[in-house]
């Protein structure tokens, strides 16, 4: 199923399966439950990400490639940092760039999102793919001088800023996605493709992932996973490439979908 969350022509929040642009066929009942059509059709208004994340978990340096050009080994274990629900951003809605950045240097990340959809403990990697409820597009924005030098050495900062996690545009259900390593995965920014890949490249795959994250953790129902970026991200080009107001970035995952988002100033 492909499942999007919208605003109606009334202003209620509902989800639906998707169908044609701007529509919806709506649907009854708990997301991490039960879903029933209610053979109704309704107008979107607007498009949300399709979950209200209860945690944000994100995981740096996954694949191969990308960790090559960023200059530094591949890690023995999964490196894990998170960030804000309130860094959450809808399809559509603009990226603000930091006015405490007082530079240029935010970049883009392609990212699968997985979406734990049951109370996940102590999960096995064999069984760790029971527990997702689906796949999404994510963008790990990235403001790389808090990342990396204004941060204490901690990515959160530089990481967590308002819409600084946009999510959608549909939540595609695991029974459509029966293998999450095989999906390409690009950035195309102002209409060039600056990221090209497949979550093949992955060092830890999304089983292990949420395994390793699940160990003496609660992993709740809503719980997004973004599991690491490809290569050909902005600073690691030469020149270095970074986002300006302006600028549209398009994520794009083979089976999900584009997620189209501005880039807007802060006060934009």
């Amino acid at each position: 199923m492909r499942i999007i969350r919208f605003i109606d022509e009334q202003g209620n929040t509902r989800l639906g399966e998707e169908t044609r642009e701007g529509s919806a066929r709506v649907l009854t009942g708990d997301l991490y439950g039960q879903l029933e059509a209610t053979g109704e059709t309704a107008a979107v208004a607007k498009l949300l990400a399709p979950i209200e994340p209860t945690n944000i978990f994100c995981i740096g340096l996954n694949y191969r490639e990308h960790a090559e050009e960023s200059g530094v080994e591949p890690p023995t274990r999964p490196v894990v940092f998170m960030k804000p629900t309130s860094a959450l951003a809808h399809p559509g809605d603009p990226i603000r760039l930091p006015a405490c950045q007082n530079d240029e240097e935010v970049d883009y990340e392609c990212e699968l999102a997985v979406v734990i959809g049951k109370t996940a403990r102590d999960v096995s990697e064999s069984e760790a793919l029971d527990y997702v409820l689906g796949y999404t597009c994510g963008h790990d924005v990235s403001a790389r001088h808090w990342q990396l030098q204004f941060g204490g050495g901690q990515w959160i900062r530089g990481k967590g800023f308002d819409t600084f996690c946009p999510l959608g545009p549909t939540l595609v259900t695991s029974d459509e996605i029966s293998d999450p390593q095989t999906l390409s995965i690009k950035t195309i920014l102002n209409g060039q493709t600056m990221q090209d890949h497949t979550t093949g490249d992955m060092i830890f795959n999304v089983a292990e992932l949420i395994s390793f994250l699940s160990q003496d953790t609660t992993l709740l129902p809503g719980t997004v996973i973004l599991t690491g970026t490809p290569q050909g991200v902005g600073f690691a080009r030469k020149p270095p490439i970074w986002l300006k107001a302006g600028d549209e970035v398009i994520i794009e995952i083979e089976k999900i979908g584009r997620l189209v988002n501005p880039v807007a100033a802060a006060g934009g």
